[in-house]
């Protein structure tokens, strides 16, 4: 075999060149994020150019409104998580977008089962950092599915960009794995910071009050995920096991409220699939031996979540229905963002000892009306709507939380969570929960 740099010098083209290996009827993977190849796929709809025909492209995340995706170019987009781009133009009624449903732990896994079936070549598109004297590069800020592409032996184009980190766990891919390659130099997409609200701190000291010592935790992204993490750092000895590493997650591990010395899977490190945040984020993960990236079907996987020690899921919804049914994705049937790892790490965490999944959510929201006029909902709703999208069922839902209290409704009747969940709404539609409650004890 030529030496690694031989190897890297001869895979080395224009973003054009790489975009011409893509042939009709293929399956386009794009990598997560702020991980995915922007250049090539700014350029991606230019293949239409040259003939190509047939070409669906699965990604999630996507941090910028390409092309491919804002125009009907003949690229058909099918998205795991749906970004504001995407949310803009699905709603306008494009035809070439659609979504796919799935749990992050399988996603992976499941789109090269349909793409397998329709007999189309798989083509990964990733972003990874600079070559080491070894021969490895790093898909950097995601192996949530990319390695599992490279394994499955797609056709793998590469970004190599100096400004990415470079990251340990399953993202290492030799040069020789690796098909062709463009060289760009940009910074890696950030997240803005979402300061958070006096709601979001009370919802978040609601759960605090409840996270241990010791505990293993998952959040996310949002105001109240950065309430709960400026919450948490009076705690000690947290450890990380999560699907998204944060910007909160490098404060609490710098002020010392985590150094993961009692997990029980990877003890002393943290563990995640993707990182999404700022350049403080960024700057954190790269070459740190802490930090590892899994692949997202182990990390999210519910049977391995399970194993952990006190694990802690922390997650949010969109509205949430007396039976404790969670519509977190979705506005009605309309598609807002993706089920993500909700379900995965709500399910996993209660199997741990010590573990609970809570549910975070605004009592209200203002929506516009069938008038157009602007009004106050209860997001602790009687029934969901006809055609909502359930993302967390009813058997799996254990704590709720809004401004207004916690209710645990682990093995609770009906009727116990309608109660419960009534009394943590907000208080202007408390009677108007109740008298559904009453007006059909046939349900409850």
């Amino acid at each position: 075999m030529p030496n690694a740099q031989t190897l890297y010098d001869s895979k080395k083209k224009t973003i054009s060149e790489a975009l011409a290996l893509i042939k009709s009827g293929d399956g386009v993977i794009s990598s997560l994020g702020a991980s995915e190849p922007m250049e090539l796929l700014k350029q991606l709809h230019t293949i239409v150019e040259r003939g190509v025909t047939n070409i669906d492209i699965s990604n999630c995340l996507p941090m910028f409104g390409y092309e491919f995706i804002t125009n009907p170019t003949g690229i058909n987009n099918s998205g795991w998580f749906f970004s504001g781009a995407q949310r803009g133009v699905k709603r306008a009624g494009a035809e070439h977008l659609s979504f796919v449903p799935q749990h992050l732990h399988s996603a992976g896994t499941k789109r090269l089962y349909a793409l397998h079936q329709d007999k189309r070549r798989i083509v990964l598109l990733a972003s990874c950092s600079p070559m080491d004297e070894h021969g490895y590069l790093s898909l950097s800020l995601s192996a949530t599915y990319e390695r599992l592409m490279i394994d499955d032996g797609a056709l793998v184009i590469v970004e190599v960009n100096s400004k990415m980190p470079r990251t340990f766990g399953d993202t290492p891919v030799h040069i020789s794995e690796i098909d062709a390659l463009v060289e760009v130099d940009r910074p890696a997409a950030e997240l803005p910071h979402v300061p958070f609200t006096e709601h979001d701190e009370t919802i978040a000291n609601y759960v605090a009050e409840r996270i241990e010592d010791g505990s293993t935790i998952q959040l996310g992204i949002g105001g109240i995920p950065n309430a709960l993490a400026n919450g948490l750092k009076d705690k000690r000895h947290l450890g990380i096991h999560t699907e998204m590493l944060t910007d909160n997650m490098v404060d609490l591990i710098e002020c010392g409220a985590v150094d993961n010395s009692q997990k029980a899977l990877y003890r002393h490190k943290t563990i995640g699939t993707f990182a999404m945040g700022s350049k403080k984020l960024y700057d954190f993960i790269h070459n740190n031996p802490s930090v590892m990236i899994k692949n997202g079907y182990w990390v999210n996987d519910p049977a391995v979540i399970g194993q952990n020690y006190k694990m802690q899921s922390i997650n949010t919804t969109l509205e949430i229905d007396l039976f404790g049914q969670c519509a977190s994705e979705a506005i009605g049937a309309v598609q807002f963002s993706g089920s993500g790892g909700q379900a995965d790490t709500a399910i996993g965490a209660q199997r741990t000892v010590g573990g609970h999944s809570f549910i975070c959510l605004y009592s209200t929201a203002m929506v516009k009306n069938k008038n157009g006029e602007k009004e106050v909902i209860s997001k602790i709703a009687p029934m969901l709507k006809q055609g909502s999208v359930v993302t967390l069922s009813r058997n799996d839902v254990d704590y709720v939380v809004t401004e207004y209290g916690i209710v645990n409704l682990r093995g609770r009747s009906l009727k116990e969570r309608a109660e419960r969940l009534i009394s943590i709404a907000h208080p202007d539609f408390r009677d108007e929960l109740s008298f559904h409650v009453r007006k059909h004890p046939e349900i409850y």
